[in-house]
């Protein structure tokens, strides 16, 4: 369901998702590009949910004009020797390299990212990258996964997991246990990293938001606010493809 509402001069779009009990309060998320979720029983009327977004218009707005202050200074890929590339919250320096004849490649050597490819092409250099991060993507997170599992009571193996690019979250867990994780997330520090992992390994115990969710998240890993916010101010320049 989508609706808005007005804060000065400026109109706040957002979604309304109802979700079925055991919700049992009203939750709201600006996503990584900028979007604005609502989570809310699903007994709850539509001018409930309209009365708690209007309480919270101002940290709404100041964290969307945040946000767009931070896009003014993210500049279009164009996958070209200089650019900077994140890996595990690091930036390295691209460097293309032609080589005629010659199969693609991509290897991280001394703090920069060296792109083999056949032809100058932005778009050939742009999916040797994100095969390279699905790659990475996949390795790093089955490693993490194996790190953390163990260290979750609630757990009697270590889950499986998917990668999925998506454009407003890191990470989902369905209602049958399934992990799916944002092949970008490689890019952020391990310590967003892992974050993203309990978040997702706390929904198999608790399929909700609710209090005792953030209680249980809290227990695993007491520092996740300044993570989650770590991630955030970084969500522009790594989502950035």
């Amino acid at each position: 369901m989508q609706r808005s509402i007005r804060y000065g001069d400026a109109r706040i779009a957002f979604a309304i998702c109802f979700a079925p009990k055991p919700r049992r309060r009203i939750t709201i998320h600006v996503l990584p590009e900028g979007s604005i979720r609502v989570d809310a029983p699903e007994d709850a009327t539509p001018e409930l949910v309209m009365a708690a977004v209007q309480r919270r218009a101002r940290w709404l707005w100041c964290e969307l004009e945040a946000r767009r202050e931070r896009c003014l200074h993210v500049l279009p890929r164009e996958y070209v020797s200089g650019e900077s590339h994140f890996y595990l919250g690091r930036r390295h320096m691209l460097k293309v390299e032609l080589v005629e004849g010659g199969k693609t490649s991509v290897k991280l050597l001394r703090g920069k990212l060296l792109v083999a490819v056949p032809r100058r092409d932005p778009l050939l250099v742009r999916a040797s990258l994100e095969d390279w991060y699905r790659q990475r993507a996949r390795e790093v997170f089955a490693r993490r996964l194996a790190e953390l599992a163990p260290r979750l009571p609630w757990l009697s193996a270590v889950p499986s997991f998917r990668l999925l690019n998506m454009r407003t979250q890191w990470g989902s867990c369905s209602p049958s246990g399934e992990l799916v994780l944002n092949p970008q997330l490689v890019k952020a520090p391990r310590v967003c990293i892992d974050y993203v992992i309990f978040h997702e390994l706390c929904h198999l115990r608790e399929h909700n938001h609710s209090p005792e969710y953030y209680r249980l998240l809290e227990s695993v890993m007491p520092d996740w606010v300044s993570h989650k916010a770590m991630l955030d101010g970084l969500a522009e320049l790594l989502l950035n493809r």
